[in-house]
């Protein structure tokens, strides 16, 4: 059996500060900080001596918090760039209000481009899976994936065995903090608890 928890980062400076995250990249605010402290030792209550690998967004905001919740459980991490958040474009390093009178449509559905350069669901869809196809296959049984809101929506779409198009229907996008537990047991994959902001409650 596979047990899977994945963390989406705690607050960054561009959740304060008006500007687009996506791939620009941000630092962790010294809430975030505080708040990745506190999941990492509420995990380490719960996990006891469960070992686990963490693997993380190579975006500063992911490795910040990576960091520290692997200080509390004593966790190799690994940086793998095919976690990074969804990728604006020419939006990263802009403002939300200059992207509101830059973009090109809604992201209505998974092949919906924002921008010219920005990067459509459907493609980090094809990112990310090679990398979900290798957590889904190897040895390890204990994985922690640390990323970001709007990859770890495609991802539980993914884990769920659908395919890109359901995004254009499912939304399964979790809160900043939020940590969920996910199984794969005889290929049967499930989701137990779904963007639980208990671990970052002060």
């Amino acid at each position: 059996m596979k047990n899977i928890i994945t963390i989406q980062h705690t607050q960054s400076v561009h959740h304060t500060n008006g500007m687009i995250g996506s791939q620009t990249d941000w630092e962790l605010t010294a809430l975030g900080i505080k708040q990745a402290h506190r999941i990492g030792q509420r995990l380490k209550d719960e996990l006891k001596d469960n070992q686990y690998i963490i693997y993380s967004s190579d975006l500063k905001r992911c490795k910040q918090g990576a960091e520290i919740v692997s200080s509390y459980l004593d966790s190799t991490i690994v940086y793998d760039d095919r976690l990074r958040e969804v990728n604006l474009g020419s939006a990263c390093g802009e403002s939300v209000d200059w992207f509101r009178e830059h973009k090109l449509c809604d992201d209505l559905t998974c092949d919906s481009k924002m921008l010219p350069d920005a990067e459509s669901r459907r493609e980090a869809w094809h990112r990310l899976n090679p990398f979900y196809e290798m957590i889904e296959k190897n040895e390890q049984e204990n994985i922690i994936i640390y990323s970001h809101g709007g990859l770890l929506a495609i991802w539980n779409i993914m884990h769920l065995g659908l395919q890109p198009e359901d995004l254009n229907r499912i939304t399964m996008h979790g809160k900043s903090g939020g940590v969920s537990f996910m199984r794969i047991k005889n290929n049967h994959h499930s989701i137990d608890r779904m963007s639980d902001m208990y671990y970052v409650m002060l």
